[in-house]
């Protein structure tokens, strides 16, 4: 079922991380204000964790040969290890009253809900549909979408 997605999955691992790299500069230039504001750290982690996941869950896809139901299994995994960042920064988001411009709730939710279609895609792959890879592509869009704002806040944002 993953051999028609095998160009999606190198190019979207190689962008995921390509754009890890720029959050960690990003940290490292401005490491010292990230530590100050309480739930910064963890958002940082939370979008670092969902690249990581685009590259192996990608990875994981281009495996030759292996079986749709153990790639969902993967997905899931790895999906479950990266929701664990997103609700570790949500929840401090929300704790915080310093965690920076607009709305917590929004911010909070964004890396949990981006999450969110690659444990349904994981599901649907297990189920033997190849629908789940549709679910995957929306979650690596939103990944994607929500780290370029993650990399503006820890550049630009943070700094203000």
């Amino acid at each position: 079922m993953t051999e028609a997605w095998n160009d999606f999955f190198v190019a979207t691992a190689g962008a995921a991380a390509a754009l890890a790299g720029l959050i960690i500069v990003a940290m490292s230039v401005n490491i010292a204000k990230i530590i100050e504001i309480p739930a910064m750290p963890a958002r940082a982690a939370a979008t670092i964790s969902s690249l990581v996941l685009i590259v192996v869950v990608a990875a994981a896809g281009l495996i030759p040969g292996q079986a749709d139901v153990l790639y969902g299994v993967e997905v899931l995994l790895l999906t479950a290890l990266a929701l664990g960042f997103a609700v570790d920064a949500a929840v401090r988001i929300l704790r915080h009253q310093d965690a920076g411009r607009g709305p917590r709730a929004l911010k909070a939710a964004v890396p949990v809900l981006q999450v969110v279609p690659f444990a349904i895609g994981g599901v649907l792959l297990l189920l033997g549909s190849s629908v789940g890879l549709g679910w995957l592509a929306a979650g690596f869009i939103l990944v994607f979408v929500g780290s370029v704002v993650g990399a503006w806040v820890l550049l630009v944002e943070i700094l203000r």
